[in-house]
C-alpha cells in the first residue's frame, strides 16, 4: 500500500485482503503506521497458496530495497492506481 503521493510504502500480510485494506482506508487503528503516514491506497498485492508462503514472501519483499519495491509496483500497476475497487468487484 502507499500514500496519496506514492512516497511511502507499506507491506503486510493478511488472510482477508478486502477487510484489511478497508481497515487501513478507514484508519480504524489511529496509532498504526498506515494511519500516521496516510497510507490508504492499494497499489500492489499477491495471492499466496497458504499462510506460510505468504509470510515468507512478505519477509522477502520487506528485506528488499526501496528500488525493488517500487519496481514490483511498477510492473503490476504502472499508473499506481488504487486497486481496491478492482478487488471488491
Amino acid at each position: 500500500m502507499s500514500n496519496k503521493f506514492n512516497t511511502v510504502l507499506y507491506t503486510g500480510v493478511t488472510n482477508d485482503l478486502i477487510r484489511r485494506v478497508y481497515e487501513h482506508k478507514e484508519k480504524l487503528n489511529p496509532d498504526a503506521f498506515t494511519s500516521k503516514y496516510g497510507i490508504n491506497k492499494l497499489v500492489f498485492y499477491e495471492i499466496a497458496e497458504d499462510a506460510i508462503v505468504a509470510i515468507e514472501r512478505e519477509k522477502q519483499i520487506k528485506a528488499g530495497s526501496r528500488k525493488k519495491k517500487f519496481a514490483l509496483v511498477q510492473e503490476m500497476n504502472p499508473e499506481w492506481n488504487d486497486l481496491y475497487e478492482d478487488i471488491i468487484q
